[in-house]
């Protein structure tokens, strides 16, 4: 790992044990410094430095770009959270009745709500079930020639599950079927690459696992589908002549802008911005390594339980950030409510408790949070 300091950029206060990045992550130091930065010359100097603003904005994008190894910033759209990504999918696309959407059984509802009020057009959601022993199979089986799109979490936010994306993009592709991963418990966490998966859409927020405040959403677009999305949002930021105000004729931004409809959030460009320079500093893999060795030492520490059973599928080759588990003689909602007044920030999640650290966590927290799980004799 390069020289860095995680202490300094993580001084999170001891006696807090926050193991819940799969929910809202702490800001790293950077990104407290560039808010308050941007906020002063803000306050003395209002909107005089905005071209800077925007060069900030456009390092954003190309730094999203890089972090899921897309072509070109050009088919990188910032917008306020993975709800509105999704909406801007499900209301874009040309559905006929009959059409099948794929989820899973296991999805947020940011990426099952928005399918299913789709349902008054004639269309039909269909979840697969992923507790089998082979989710990706399950998955590729229920690809009918009526299926026009599978839209599939790249990791299950209750039990952690990570999917083989590259396995179920190339079931997709073989079938002419639109694919769409929601990305918000891998990005920042965990390698993704759109050129290797085949994503059509991509959308995470940037909140949890890469770091940044909530308001600012990655959403990616590949080029086959980069203007065939139907607009539904319209304003002055989402023009090819954007800034020319004189002209009235407009058409719409020829890159994935065009459906950036308003104003941006620039205080959050500023804040993940920073966010992600940090991750990029370290490197995704080595990320990647210290997290997944933060996540083995919690199996470890909690498989050495008697009382304790582990949710999560710990026998996959492909794991993520999550780790869930549930007391064999507490109730996990009054397990939930113990841990939280011994300090322990996780949570509640697919019928246990969800542990969720990232890189930085130093693993004597993790074993403090362990030794908190109360024991029976």
């Amino acid at each position: 790992m390069p020289t860095l300091d995680l202490q300094l950029e993580f001084p999170i206060e001891d006696e807090v044990l926050y193991l819940n990045h799969a929910a809202v992550a702490p800001w790293p130091k950077r990104t407290v410094e560039a808010v308050s930065q941007f906020a002063q010359e803000n306050m003395q100097r209002g909107a005089t430095d905005y071209p800077h603003w925007l060069e900030v904005e456009t390092a954003l994008r190309k730094k999203l770009a890089k972090l899921i190894n897309a072509p070109s910033q050009k088919n990188i759209a910032l917008q306020k959270n993975t709800s509105e990504g999704l909406s801007v999918i499900a209301y874009g696309l040309n559905w006929q009745p009959g059409d099948i959407i794929v989820i899973s059984d296991q999805e947020f509802p940011s990426n099952r709500i928005v399918w299913e009020s789709l349902q008054s057009l004639g269309l039909k959601v269909v979840e697969v079930p992923l507790n089998g022993p082979d989710p990706e199979q399950a998955i590729i089986e229920a690809l009918t020639p009526s299926v026009k799109l599978l839209s599939i979490s790249s990791v299950q936010y209750g039990t952690g599950l990570a999917l083989d994306l590259e396995k179920l993009g190339a079931a997709c592709r073989q079938r002419d079927i639109l694919y769409c991963i929601d990305a918000i418990q891998s990005i920042g966490a965990l390698p993704f690459n759109v050129q290797t998966n085949q994503a059509d859409f991509v959308v995470a927020d940037g909140h949890k696992w890469m770091l940044g405040p909530e308001g600012v959403a990655l959403f990616y677009i590949n080029d086959r589908m980069l203007n065939q999305l139907k607009l539904h949002q319209f304003g002055w930021h989402m023009v090819k002549l954007r800034g020319n105000y004189d002209v009235k004729e407009w058409e719409p931004a020829s890159d994935a802008k065009r459906y950036e409809c308003g104003s941006p959030n620039m205080l959050g460009t500023y804040a993940l911005n920073s966010s992600l320079e940090l991750l990029l500093e370290v490197g995704v893999n080595q990320v990647q390594e210290q997290l997944l060795s933060n996540i083995q030492y919690l199996e470890e520490l909690l498989s050495q339980r008697d009382d304790l059973e582990l949710l999560t599928d710990t026998q996959r080759p492909l794991r993520s950030g999550i780790i869930t588990f549930k007391h064999k003689q507490i109730a996990s909602t009054e397990l939930f409510e113990h841990l939280k007044k011994a300090g322990i920030v996780c949570a509640y999640r697919g019928g246990g408790i969800r542990f969720s650290p990232h890189f930085y966590t130093p693993k004597e927290r993790l074993k403090r949070a362990v030794d908190l799980i109360p024991q029976f004799a």
